[in-house]
């Protein structure tokens, strides 16, 4: 393509354009229609120009003008009622199950990771010996030792605000560092793994492992899955830049780049429900079963809102993106 040849071909209809965005008066039906007509064919000359003839200057330029057009053409939509109920029902739970290939692997990878530190560490005296000292590991591991009043050190509200903030923010690291091809996802996975394998071992040596599970399990079953689906989505992520598919990088790494960010909201709504159960029902006077049923009940609600509201809504074509008008406009081009 002779850019400046093109550009002197269709200055005018971009002129013009631009012209009757900065009409202060109605529109009238025909300048309406000549609006209409003028975005549809600079929408197709910016992606022309980026596909065959990329000028830093002139691209940005036109995406500035396709943008204010589009706005002027679709309007501008306010989020309401609809939209949360559409993200809960729809969104949050299809890009959860679209993502399940990577977050139900990572998820049983990580587990096998943490029982076999907890394992090594368990079975291994001057493993235990270089993480603290013997009294220190006694205090820590005895009953109404440091490990279990960790869960009632705090009040219960306070404690479980705490407990979700750190989760959201591992959750939405996950999600944002996944960018950088996954590995800060894989380094925060093993730092959690290693948390939790320490506890795991330390308390098996001490021949306390139903308490640490009695502990651990209320709450940690569904805050761990939303760790998993946080790293799975990172890794992904970070996938896409390697292999974006049919899609171009950059139309690619937008759509799931879009998808984790309501990926990081409805995760931390999971994670509220995992912090109250940490906060209220981990260090509750209640029965070993009965912490332990609660923290399943929740785990199963939650891998059923994904199964079956999302497995759904994905047959139905929902992929967890925005909705189609409010993605940037994209035109296709011959190969």
């Amino acid at each position: 393509m002779d850019l400046d040849v093109f550009v002197s071909v269709h200055r005018a209809e971009w002129d013009r354009l631009d012209a009757l965005l900065r009409r202060r008066r109605r529109l009238t039906g025909t300048e309406t229609d000549e609006l209409v007509a003028l975005y549809q064919r600079t929408a197709t000359h910016l992606s022309l120009i980026q596909s065959s003839a990329p000028d830093p200057q002139l691209t940005g330029r036109l995406s500035q003008l396709v943008a204010r057009a589009r706005s002027a053409v679709a309007g501008t939509r306010r989020a309401s009622w609809r939209d949360v109920t559409r993200f809960l029902s729809q969104g949050f739970p299809a890009a959860v199950y679209r993502t399940r290939h990577w977050w139900v692997p990572t998820a049983l990878v990580s587990t096998a990771v943490a029982i076999l530190l907890g394992w090594w560490i368990g079975t291994h005296p001057e493993v235990q010996s270089s993480i603290a000292a013997p009294g220190q590991l006694r205090e820590l591991t005895r009953p109404g030792g440091e490990y279990e009043t960790y869960y009632s050190s705090h009040p219960a509200a306070a404690f479980a605000a705490q407990v979700w903030t750190n989760n959201a923010q591992a959750a939405a690291m996950c999600l944002v560092l996944g960018v950088f091809l996954g590995l800060p996802v894989l380094w925060i996975l093993f730092q959690n793994m290693l948390n939790l394998g320490v506890g795991f071992g330390l308390m098996s040596s001490a021949g306390r492992l139903d308490t640490f599970l009695g502990l651990v399990l209320p709450h940690g079953l569904l805050e761990l899955t939303a760790v998993f689906v946080a790293a799975g989505t990172g890794l992904r992520l970070g996938w896409t830049l390697i292999d974006p598919g049919p899609r171009t990088r950059r139309a690619a790494l937008a759509e799931e780049g879009r998808a984790a960010v309501g990926m990081a909201i409805g995760l931390a709504l999971v994670l509220f429900v995992s912090g109250a159960i940490e906060g209220f029902v981990t260090p509750s006077g209640l029965p070993t079963w009965a912490r332990i049923g609660i923290g399943v009940a929740a785990e199963l609600a939650f891998l059923a809102y994904v199964y079956v509201l999302g497995g759904r809504a994905v047959r139905a074509g929902e992929t967890g993106d925005v909705e189609a008008a409010d993605r940037s406009a994209s035109v296709p081009v011959a190969a």
